[in-house]
């Protein structure tokens, strides 16, 4: 089969960090091709430079043995290459055919607005039969699930001329039967000629369904296989690395008393299943516990409801010595000395519109140490954020008065810890508190969180790093579906920590 799509030596990097490095990849047409790695493999950031949202730093790109330099997503959909995102990218208030007509060449066609959309309605109609789709062009988003979200950007990409669809975790967020329905689907686009490429962390899905499957680990490419031959144990030593134990900081002292009991947690149903789905958990005293798995599994809302984000959750959260800490509001769980690092930290840890001080200082308005609400002590508040400004390296602080939004992203972390850490916590809960920062200053966060354990405080560590839960954990737990499906104590086998997060998909 000819080459419809190759990229090789790519190289990107982000805010200094390096993403990708010396990656290759092609697909040829008429195959569904899997690109499989864990989270930060750098997959997506391969396929957005097919698809014209990033530009390489080096390496080329050919479109069906042409070269080529894209200027731009536009761009990319001239030469026929299509993604659909793992978050979709739809105008919830339009209808279907509103938001297919942004990326349609009939977007600027000749006619009225209204001729233009009744022309694409005909052709959404006619392309979903030939697909399967069940989709009315005149619904709004808003009121589609999230199967029928994705078929829509499908049908957006396709009809905008793609031949190369690019589909990035596409079964993440669906049910086993939308799921099975949506990959026969895109395997019969295969066989009518078209080339698909599928971004996945699932092996059962690359099994089933791929022609050939390319495996990512570290922003480089490690080789491409022919899924039918290969066990699924290579595939996840592929993806994960050898198996081998890996060393682990460990602490002088050994886990104390249990301070935190999670017990059957549950979320809401929403598209026939939970978010999380009964999750057990147990946080001691001078301890990191650390959380692994393929993100979509339930860690954001386990984050969110352990943190206070989410008062909708069902089940247990103890705290020794008080209670359930879901009665608890963020000044009592500040005097209970929970420490809350959120993966977000531009929209939850921080307002990013007021002041360092402010944003430091704030984590101790509650407890009256710079007086009434009414009437804030600043100059105690703005010595107090210099000092811990200083303590915790945060650089690019001009003023104590700039906004929190203009600090880079590793500085940002170091004020929420500053702030999070000015009192000595008891509980630390830290989601994805590394991720997209340079090595130095996620060596400064690791280092925080080692100090925290050893001071007696427990830790929780979700992360989708593997290579940061163990170089952290002292127990690492593995979260599929919503639970928590497996627990090893360190040294741990990264390997059986791969498979469990597979076995379970």
């Amino acid at each position: 089969m000819a080459i419809a799509l190759q990229l090789t030596g790519i190289g990107k990097s982000f805010d200094g960090f390096r993403a990708l490095a010396d990656a290759d990849f092609e697909a040829r047409w008429g195959e569904v091709h899997a690109l499989l790695g864990e989270n930060g493999a750098g997959k997506s950031s391969l396929m957005n430079i097919a698809a014209g949202l990033y530009a390489p730093e080096a390496g080329r790109m050919w479109v069906d043995d042409n070269p080529v330099q894209l200027t731009g997503p536009r761009d990319a959909a001239r030469h026929h290459i299509g993604m659909v995102h793992q978050h979709f990218k739809l105008v919830k208030p339009f209808t279907v055919a509103e938001n297919i007509l942004l990326g349609h060449p009939l977007a600027t066609g000749e006619g009225s607005h209204r001729k233009r959309l009744a022309q694409l309605e005909a052709q959404i109609r006619a392309k979903a039969q030939e697909l399967g789709f069940d989709i009315d062009p005149r619904q709004r988003t808003e009121r589609l699930s999230i199967a029928e979200q994705q078929r829509v950007e499908i049908l957006k990409v396709l009809l905008a001329g793609a031949r190369i669809l690019i589909l990035d975790e596409p079964t993440a967020v669906l049910t086993d039967q939308e799921a099975e329905r949506l990959l026969s689907t895109v395997h019969a686009l295969s066989r009518s000629g078209a080339a698909v490429v599928l971004v996945t962390h699932k092996m059962a899905d690359v099994k089933t369904w791929a022609d050939r499957v390319t495996v990512m680990r570290g922003g480089r490419t490690v080789k491409t296989v022919d899924p039918k031959t290969v066990a699924i144990a290579e595939l996840v030593q592929l993806t994960v690395g050898d198996s081998v134990a890996t060393p682990h900081r460990g602490g002088g002292q050994a886990a104390g008393e249990a301070l935190l009991t999670v017990s059957g947690l549950r979320t809401p149903e929403a598209g026939g299943r939970r978010a999380l789905d009964g999750v057990d958990l147990t946080l001691r005293a001078g301890e990191i516990y650390g959380l692994a798995g393929v993100g979509g599994n339930g860690q954001s809302e386990l984050a969110a409801a352990l943190m206070g984000l989410d008062d909708t959750v069902e089940g247990g959260i103890a705290l020794v010595g008080f209670g359930d800490l879901k009665t608890a509001s963020n000044a009592r769980r500040r005097a209970l000395q929970v420490a809350a690092i959120p993966a977000d930290r531009y929209g939850v840890a921080l307002a990013g519109a007021l002041s360092v001080a402010e944003n430091f200082g704030i984590g101790q308005v509650h407890d009256g140490r710079y007086g009434p609400a009414w009437r804030l002590d600043a100059g105690r508040m703005r010595a107090d954020a210099q000092t811990a400004v200083q303590a915790f390296d945060v650089q690019g602080v001009r003023n104590l008065d700039q906004k929190a939004a203009l600090l880079s992203g590793g500085n940002a972390q170091k004020l929420v810890l500053a702030r999070e850490f000015g009192r000595e916590p008891r509980i630390v809960l830290a989601h994805s508190p590394s991720r997209g920062l340079d090595v130095r200053a996620g060596a400064e966060v690791h280092a925080r969180l080692l100090a925290a354990r050893d001071a007696g405080a427990a830790v929780l560590l979700i992360s989708e790093d593997l290579d940061e839960v163990l170089a952290l954990a002292d127990r690492v737990g593995v979260m599929t579906k919503g639970r928590i499906v497996a627990e090893f104590t360190q040294p741990a086998d990264r390997l059986r920590i791969g498979q469990a997060m597979v076995d379970h998909d």
